[in-house]
């Protein structure tokens, strides 16, 4: 059994009638895996509360109007305005058959690095998920990189850094393992430079209207010049 659950029920409503379920507090939804994708709706909270935990990564046990059906979710439609769920697409999946799924790559002890604690270097994360394949019971939900051992700007942590748990593979096996997933840099050297750079760039404006100025001069006595002698 997955660890996250969730009630649903078939709909017959499309196009514009899902304004009307949308309203009713329901988040329409389709699955995928079957010989037909099914269309389904679920209770808005219950659905965002599942959502935020299992992300795309964990196995969810849905439960269609007592149909028990084992499931990832492949896709989430999001309002760009409200930032409300709009739709959610589910592939159903085999607890005895590997699925790929999206996994979060998180880096821990940081903070007990040298880079962290004697030269407050801050880190870059370039990668921020990677995709793994597994049977569903082994998905892991995160992939973890330790960083403690990070001390100057030349180090990096790669994929190679990950370890992955047993029976988890990358879903891309030919994916290149020195591919970066974070690195350092130095907040206050990048400010430093932010700072030389705002004051270089006030400077050359102030060249600019200096210019603007010496040569507005002659062209302000030459109208007088002009003036007086009409």
């Amino acid at each position: 059994m997955a660890e996250y659950k969730l009630s649903l029920k078939n709909r017959e409503a499309t196009g514009k009638k899902l304004k009307v379920l949308r309203a009713e507090g329901m988040i329409p939804s389709v699955m995928y895996g079957g010989k037909e994708p099914v269309l389904l709706a679920s209770e808005y909270v219950a659905t965002e509360k599942v959502l935020e935990k299992a992300g795309y990564h964990s196995p969810i046990d849905l439960d269609v109007e007592g149909k028990k059906r084992l499931a990832i979710v492949k896709d989430v439609q999001i309002d760009p305005v409200s930032r409300k769920i709009m739709n959610v697409e589910f592939q159903k999946i085999s607890a005895k058959e590997a699925v790929t799924a999206t996994t979060p790559v998180v880096i821990i002890n940081f903070e007990a690095s040298e880079a962290a604690k004697t030269y407050h270097f801050a880190l870059n994360q370039a990668i921020a998920e990677i995709e793994v394949k597994a049977k569903p019971a082994d998905l892991p939900s995160e992939l973890e990189i330790d960083a403690t051992e990070m001390n100057s700007l030349e180090d990096k942590l790669t994929i190679a850094n990950i370890v992955l748990p047993e029976g988890v593979e990358f879903a891309d096996k030919e994916l290149d393992t020195e591919q970066m997933v974070a690195s350092l840099y130095d907040p206050a050297t990048e400010a430093a430079a932010r700072e030389a750079e705002a004051e270089a760039e006030a400077e050359e404006v102030a060249e600019v209207e200096t210019e603007a100025e010496k040569t507005a001069e002659p062209e302000a006595e030459a109208e007088k010049t002009e003036e007086a002698k009409e």
